[in-house]
């Protein structure tokens, strides 16, 4: 029984990926289940408990699931960055009742969290955006790079608790006018950690790239995929987060994975984990950070062939070796076909996403087959809605 701890996309792209592999339904542990999960027949929220964030509350909730199931072998799996850190923190009292890969929070701490990421990869030889950290209420500092500055905050669970208008996965501030505004806002929403400022990476959404990595219970990194985006999300709350994704075989970038494997055996990290990236116009990756997780949009995974849920089962559940991934070209999406036609700024590679969407090789995120009409209803009106949300938008 596949224990997915979060309520957003990346639960339900996991749910779908447990469901093709091996035909089990998964339950979701969560704060409060969000719209993604709406009339899913592949996943259910089995909890949503408003204090999950407290220790005792995360270990009582989890022990009490697991329990109530003992005829089955409970599979947990962290889709968030908070959730990795908590069961890092509780994973002596939930290991009696599942079976979970995750790494000691003094690992997570330093991987997992920006300041920490970009240090390792400088020990490893790779490029991460020069960055200032600036705590909250602190006066804005020369900066190191030019304008425009990329500005998302340090710590992203507690980022994420907030709620206010105009909220962004990250901003992008073209002066120092518009990066006082920002700073502001979130503040006034209810965040006061740091927000990292970054140096900007010149270039379209298509010289973005995203990786995804299993860790095995031995340490070794068997399992790691690549995939080109097309296009970022376009609504407003949205961005940052990606729309469409290419996979195919030819395009993985080998010696950046081989980088990553080492970086992670090196570091001893379990379980998954989700590098966002970007391409120079020289060729060369800059890393933005690693999520403690598999991402977001990791079902791009699953439909390029290799499925998210089996390196979990073989390693954890059936401790057996993990399987290589064999891949297939395909095309991932969230954002409505039409609006990746339209945005999309390579329509070279557009040509090759849509050619491989006719023939049958595309998959979008939120609609597995077999879902019912509810869904299936609710699917059409959030892609209604994401059209006109895009418009006003500009």
């Amino acid at each position: 029984m596949p224990v997915l701890l979060g309520g957003d996309a990346n639960v339900y792209g996991m749910a779908r990926s447990f469901f093709e592999a091996y035909g089990v339904h998964s339950v979701a542990v969560c704060k409060k289940a969000l719209p993604a999960l709406a009339h899913s027949r592949l996943v259910k929220t089995a909890v949503e408990h408003p204090r999950l964030e407290e220790d005792a509350v995360f270990t009582a909730v989890l022990q009490s699931l697991a329990k109530a199931h003992p005829d089955k072998t409970c599979l947990l799996v962290s889709c968030a960055d908070g959730y990795t850190m908590q069961l890092a923190r509780c994973r002596e009292a939930l290991a009696p009742y599942y079976r979970f890969a995750c790494p000691a929070p003094e690992t997570v701490q330093s991987l997992g969290t920006k300041e920490g990421f970009a240090e390792v990869c400088a020990a490893h030889g790779l490029r991460t955006p020069q960055s200032v950290a600036l705590p909250c209420g602190a006066p804005l500092p020369e900066l190191p790079f030019g304008w425009p500055v990329i500005a998302k905050p340090a710590d992203s669970p507690a980022y994420w608790k907030c709620r206010f208008p105009g909220k962004r996965k990250v901003y992008l501030a073209n002066s120092a006018a518009e990066l006082e505004e920002i700073l502001a806002a979130t503040a006034q929403g209810g965040y006061h950690g740091a927000m990292l400022l970054q140096e900007y990476i010149p270039g379209p959404d298509t010289a973005l790239g995203v990786v995804n990595a299993y860790c095995a219970r031995d340490g070794s990194v068997p399992w790691i995929v690549q995939g080109q985006v097309l296009l970022q999300e376009r609504t407003p709350e949205g961005m940052g987060n990606y729309g469409a994704i290419l996979t195919e075989p030819a395009r993985q970038d080998t010696a950046l994975l081989t980088a990553l494997a080492d970086l992670l055996r090196q570091s001893g990290w379990r379980g998954y984990a989700n590098f966002d990236l970007k391409y120079t116009s020289a060729g060369e990756p800059v890393l933005f950070e690693m999520n403690p997780r598999q991402g977001r949009a990791s079902y791009f995974c699953t439909a390029a062939g290799a499925n998210l849920a089996r390196p979990l089962v073989e390693d954890l559940v059936q401790q057996a070796a993990v399987t290589l991934p064999v891949l297939r070209p395909s095309v991932w999406y969230t954002a409505p076909w039409g609006v990746v036609r339209r945005f999309c700024p390579d329509k070279h590679l557009l040509g090759r996403a849509a050619s491989l969407r006719r023939r049958g090789c595309g998959a979008c995120h939120l609609l597995a087959p077999g879902e019912g009409p509810a869904r299936r209803a609710w699917y059409w009106l959030r892609q209604g809605a994401y059209w006109r949300k895009v418009f006003a938008n500009g």
